[in-house]
């Protein structure tokens, strides 16, 4: 089968697609044909090196993936023939940008009816992000406020879907020109982080969601008791701070999670959470996605199809 590949640590230069033996699924597990895979931040830190999960160069990439089961080893939970989605194995080596994947069934959920291929491989490690974020850990519910950083990006902008299929009343934290996408989304307020300091105007919130690494500052607008929601910061000094603030200090390692990705394909039929995908490669032109991510223009997610 074909995959993409790196020998290297490097630029998007280095993914170049490659032949290889094409996995076999073993008890429990499922071989799902590839249709479409996702690409993320974390997919580019890993090749550069600058996030070292996967050890030593070559290793395939990406996690991502909706596809068709093509074999299931025995006990597996899906059959041949059925759609599915998700984001195995991570943070260990999944590489989803192939024509197959091996994977655990229960690491797997039935792909939502209501969208393809390409907007499903969309969906699992942003949404599951949110989704552990918001929902698992900070318990959000009917009428809370929330503020989310980077909302227009891969997990902001599903992170905003999320939260108003829950109820909240939602800011969100964005350039001028994304705001009527955001809009569009169901955002109720909106604060342009290039003109305006959001300390200065957000106050007394439930929860902020934090994916830039401005920790302390997020806790200056939550009342007390709130939840800061921080998926690339953590440690001993910002615990401190949030035991001194008294607010509560949520930090996600998003995991697969097949129940959570039922709950999320559920949203996604019922109209109330659907990917943005901005753009859409093919596998062979998996560097060309990764410099555009790397770019840091893109709104919403990237897609390679197989």
């Amino acid at each position: 089968m074909r995959a993409v590949r790196q020998r290297t640590f490097g630029g998007p230069e280095v993914l170049g697609v490659e032949e290889v033996e094409r996995p076999r699924p073993l008890p429990g597990e499922v071989l799902v044909r590839v249709h479409a895979c996702g690409v993320n931040p974390v997919d580019a830190a890993v090749r550069s090196g600058e996030y070292a999960l996967l050890g030593e160069p070559p290793f395939g990439l990406g996690w991502d993936l909706s596809g068709v089961v093509a074999q299931a080893g025995p006990g597996a939970r899906y059959a041949v023939g059925e759609e599915v989605y998700g984001m195995p194995f991570f943070p260990r080596a999944a590489g989803a940008y192939a024509e197959y994947v091996a994977a655990p069934s229960r690491q797997l959920a039935r792909k939502p009816a209501s969208l393809d291929h390409v907007e499903a491989a969309a969906l699992p490690l942003a949404a599951l992000t949110a989704w552990q974020g918001l929902i698992d850990r900070a318990r959000l519910s009917a009428g809370d406020r929330v503020l989310i950083h980077r909302a227009s990006g891969g997990v902001g902008h599903l992170a905003v879907q999320l939260a108003k299929a829950h109820g909240a009343h939602v800011t969100a934290l964005a350039s001028a020109a994304r705001h009527d996408f955001l809009r569009g989304l169901g955002a109720d307020e909106l604060i342009d982080y290039r003109s305006v300091d959001f300390t200065e105007v957000a106050r007394d919130l439930d929860v902020v969601f934090d994916s830039t690494a401005q920790g302390e500052r997020s806790m200056d607008v939550l009342r007390p008791g709130g939840v800061l929601v921080s998926i690339l910061e953590g440690g001993e000094k910002l615990a401190a701070a949030a035991g001194e603030r008294g607010v509560r200090l949520v930090v996600v390692s998003v995991e697969p999670d097949y129940a959570s990705l039922e709950r999320i394909a559920e949203l996604a039929d019922a109209g109330l959470v659907r990917p943005h995908v901005e753009a859409v490669f093919p596998l062979a032109n998996a560097g060309s996605a990764h410099a555009l991510l790397e770019a840091g223009r893109v709104q919403g997610k990237l897609v390679l199809t197989v």
